[in-house]
């Protein structure tokens, strides 16, 4: 079973929130991740538990959570392909604010043959910024 196909947008996001908090600040910790997700903690309590049990996560006893090495390969993939698309988009002349939620969406459905075609599109588009 393919990792991705098997984990769900939600827990796609999740592993991607993670990725971000920990560029962004270091560290990665559950409360950091409700806010940014803009979800209840018991919600992220539950995702943790089954990214932890699914070998996604690891979890200390203060509380910081590290992405492993399999959990890492899928917030890569779907953190790329959002940075990639939120960029195809503006250089259309989209409101960044609109690309942003529009790649987030677009980001777990998207085929790896669609996806590697925009990227050769995009490589020919003048830059949106």
């Amino acid at each position: 079973m393919d990792d991705k196909k098997g984990l769900g947008k939600s827990a796609e996001d999740y592993l991607e929130t993670m990725l971000i908090l920990k560029e962004k600040n270091g560290y990665v910790r559950s409360v950091d991740i409700a806010s940014h997700l803009n979800v209840t903690k018991p919600s992220v309590s539950t995702a943790m538990k089954r990214l932890r049990e699914r070998g996604y996560i690891e979890m200390n006893r203060s509380g910081f959570i590290t992405v492993t090495e399999k959990g890492m390969k899928i917030a890569e993939k779907v953190y790329g392909r959002h940075k990639s698309l939120t960029k195809l988009f503006v250089s259309l002349g989209i409101d960044p604010q609109v690309a942003e939620e529009d790649a987030c969406s677009i980001e777990h459905d998207i085929s790896d043959e669609t996806f590697d075609a925009l990227c050769k599109l995009s490589e020919k588009l003048p830059d949106g910024n």
